[in-house]
């Protein structure tokens, strides 16, 4: 089966890497869109510009102290509570970035309290300015989250106030300053502001206060504020906030380290006196309970009842398990006894011998029960002779009721008797288990107790250590940090004109072309000649496209015609000729699935070599599912190829080749009845008898079978073959299937294998690369405007074959 073949062929075919030609010509061909993205992209950013808030560095430096002078701190390191000096510088910068600390500057200035000015693109922001100075306690502030505050003026004068939160809305007319206006998320205090405006400045009909908790506007400032060193060996640390007002800004960094110096500050009073309190509390307290832990221990060991816990506790668990087997085999009696209960009630088994010997340990009822069966077994003997009236019978009916009453009494006794039993079980079995279940506790409690008396007893003598070594004097309240260089407003560094309008130059150009880009990736079926020929190395030897004609009819080749579909089968006829050698003939069709088009193509192939002058027949070797009798509209029932397969003494091959209606050079060999055994029926030596039949006849023999991809049929026709023709379908057939194809070829599995790309759809802008044919010399570009599917009704359309 497997031939010698061609080296292209035999080349591995590596995975293609990037196309950048492809993607530049689609880049090219959309390039309208790609100019429309970047123009959007561009306007866009202009009124983002237009949209956002400027933002302004401003920046200090501060020489922090470490001279080791931190009052009572040496103390606290010596107890073992601090890893290292408060005064670390590293520590330090924490500290001024801490959340605490900025959270109390933001309250001090009430930079929660934000005044803007509405109108334009943008709100304008201002700061000290506003006529108006509206207040609320951080608590309430934090509370509320948000809340809009609009101060309508009237005659540069505040006439009314409307407060607006998500809960509700409400306003007042303000008379005069100050004034509160109490809501229920909180209450308002409007007041003149420190620095007031002088009677030239007009004020604004509508200034917006809004209200932001300040637990997220320290946040903000987190976010905003750098703290970092200067040098390796210094302790000098810069600090950088970024605010969209200056003098924001500037007050912000100056309350700052303002605050941080106090509570530096703060902290060396009050370290001295907290060491001894602490040190003389602490003594004071494990003195006492010190003096308690050896009496707990024994009050523990007597409470609980036991010497040594772990002995008691293994005792306990054989008790456990020993009771677990009694209570086990207590239920296995209690369930015997049950059965005999039920089968004595059943009426239907009133006269059956009771089931004995199962178990049962109570010696009374097994007697009564043996008893019971002899009655039973005596009554079925007489039943033997005579009949229910015998008054024998009858007499012995009347002793069974009495004994089944007997029988039921001694299962009611002993049923009892197991369920006393049962209940003394349950209660033996809690009392081990909770003596096991008690014993890791007890263990646990018993070394938590001898461990807290240890820990106690070394704390006591290390505090009474300290205690005379402890001589805390007061530390000199020098502020720790100290302000080298002022703050001092940079530059804007938000937003950027430049890098806005750049980075939308690259959003523009890079989002069409990314969009491009994937769906070029997940496009996983073939579309194009280059998608083919990025998956193979096999040649290609036509391209099919798509037309209305195709959609009616099966046969789209005619005689003395020179129409787009007839030039592209002599196309395709002219390159098949050119790979087959002297003497070779046979030619195979196949895909990896169905609908692609095969049979199709097969047909109009054989169509255009009869017209030709050739003299040629198509075998239809798909005999599991004959293909050729819709294109050619042959009867099912008629006799075919599989005749000739499974008797070829009895078959005349030749009678079985019909002449077609459309060429008198164009036999038909159809598939004939579908057998049973079709894969057996063409691994038969007859295939090869038939081939040699037809070579010898005709001169081209095309060959419709099965899909490789599905079935083995193909690769064992093959060997008969001298050249195949894989069809493919655009935007049918996946790209993964080219694997097999490339498998096959590579195994030599296939003859002289070839492509034949079916239904480009010359309407896509992909395949705008192709060309038609038009009248016979005339050349030019046709599109077709709507998709059509091949031979639809035959299998190559809508309908799958």
């Amino acid at each position: 089966m497997t031939q010698e073949m061609p080296n292209y062929q035999l080349e591995e075919k590596t995975t293609p890497g990037f196309d950048y030609k492809a993607l530049l010509v689609k880049v090219v061909m959309y390039w309208p869109w790609i100019v429309g993205c970047v123009l959007v992209a561009l306007i866009g950013a202009f009124f983002y510009l237009k949209t956002l808030t400027p933002l302004y560095t401003v920046n200090s430096s501060i020489l922090i102290k470490s001279d080791g002078k931190s009052g009572g701190s040496d103390e606290l390191t010596n107890l073992g509570f601090v890893n290292s000096s408060t005064q670390s510088f590293d520590n330090e910068l924490q500290i001024l970035r801490s959340r605490t600390l900025l959270k109390k500057v933001v309250t001090s200035l009430d930079l929660y309290v934000n005044y803007t000015i509405p109108g334009g693109f943008r709100p304008t922001e201002i700061y000290k300015q506003s006529p108006v100075k509206v207040w609320v306690t951080p608590e309430e502030a934090d509370q509320m989250k948000s809340a809009k505050v609009d101060l309508h003026f009237q005659q540069n004068q505040l006439h009314e106030v409307t407060v607006t939160h998500s809960s509700g809305e409400w306003s007042k007319t303000i008379d005069r300053l100050p004034a509160v206006f109490s809501t229920p998320v909180g209450v308002f205090t409007f007041s003149e502001a420190d620095t007031l405006t002088t009677q030239d400045t007009e004020v604004p009909d509508l200034i917006q206060a809004t209200i932001t908790s300040p637990t997220e506007v320290a946040a903000t400032y987190g976010n905003r504020l750098l703290v970092s060193g200067t040098e390796k060996n210094t302790t000098i640390a810069q600090l950088i906030v970024t605010d969209s007002q200056v003098d924001r800004g500037i007050d912000f960094l100056n309350r700052l380290v303002q605050l941080y110096n106090e509570e530096g500050n703060n902290d060396k009073n009050e370290v001295a006196a907290k060491t001894a309190e602490f040190i003389n509390e602490r003594i004071h307290l494990i003195n006492e309970e010190l003096g308690t832990t050896e009496s707990q221990l024994a009050s523990f060991k007597q409470r609980a009842g036991v010497v040594d816990i772990t002995a008691d506790a293994s005792q306990a668990a054989g008790e456990q398990a020993s009771y677990e087997r009694a209570y086990a085999e207590n239920e296995v009696q209690i369930s015997l006894v049950e059965h005999l209960k039920n089968h004595i009630l059943n009426e239907a088994s009133q006269y059956e011998v009771i089931p004995a010997n199962i178990g049962l340990n109570n010696n009374d009822l097994n007697n009564v029960v043996q008893n019971y069966n002899e009655m039973l077994v005596e009554r079925q003997r007489l039943l033997r002779t005579s009949h229910e009236d015998n008054p024998a019978v009858q007499s012995l009916n009347a002793s069974i009721g009495v004994m089944r009453r007997s029988v039921m009494g001694a299962i009611q006794a002993a049923e009892k008797g197991l369920l006393i039993n049962r209940q003394a079980l349950q209660a033996q079995t809690r009392k081990f288990a909770g003596k096991v279940s008690d014993a890791p506790v007890q263990e646990k409690e018993y070394l938590s107790m001898s461990r807290q008396q240890e820990i106690q007893a070394n704390l006591y003598l290390m505090l009474l250590q300290k205690r005379e070594e402890n001589n805390i004097t007061l530390a000199s309240t020098a502020n720790n940090a100290r302000v080298i260089d002022e703050p001092l407003a940079g530059g804007q560094i938000f937003p950027t004109p430049s890098q806005t309008y750049i980075m939308a130059l690259v959003l523009g150009l890079a989002v069409p072309v990314c969009v491009l880009l994937v769906i070029g990736l997940l496009q996983f079926k073939i579309r194009t000649h280059a998608d083919v020929e990025r998956l193979t190395t096999l040649p290609i030897v036509g391209d099919i496209p798509l037309t209305e004609e195709a959609a009616q009819n099966a046969i789209v080749v005619r005689e003395n015609r020179n129409e787009l579909m007839e030039e592209v089968f002599r196309a395709v006829r002219t390159n098949l000729q050119y790979m087959l050698t002297e003497g070779q003939k046979v030619i195979l069709f196949t895909s990896t699935t169905s609908g692609e088009g095969k049979s199709f193509n097969a047909a109009n192939l054989a169509c255009s070599f009869a017209f030709m002058g050739k003299k040629v027949v198509i075998v239809g070797l798909d005999i599991r599912k004959p293909g050729l009798n819709k294109v050619f509209h042959l009867s099912h029932k008629e006799a075919g190829i599989s005749q000739y397969l499974a008797a070829p003494e009895h078959t005349d091959l030749r009678s079985l080749c019909q002449v077609s209606a459309i060429s008198e050079n164009l036999y038909i060999l159809p598939g004939g009845t579908i057998p049973p055994n079709p894969t057996e029926l063409v691994a038969r030596k007859s295939l090869q008898q038939a081939i040699d039949i037809l070579k010898q006849h005709f001169d081209y023999v095309i060959l419709d079978t099965a899909p490789i991809g599905m079935v083995t049929d193909t690769q064992i026709i093959a060997r008969v073959a001298d050249l195949s023709v894989y069809v493919c379908r655009s935007g049918f057939t996946a790209k993964s299937e080219f694997k097999l194809v490339n498998e096959l070829t590579q195994d030599g599995k296939l003859p002289h294998p070839c492509v034949l790309i079916n239904g480009i759809d010359m309407s896509r802008r992909e395949n705008g690369s192709y060309y038609g044919y038009g009248k016979y010399g005339k050349y030019g570009r046709y599109g077709y405007g709507k998709k059509y599917g091949y031979g639809y009704g035959y299998g190559y359309g809508n309908e799958k074959k």
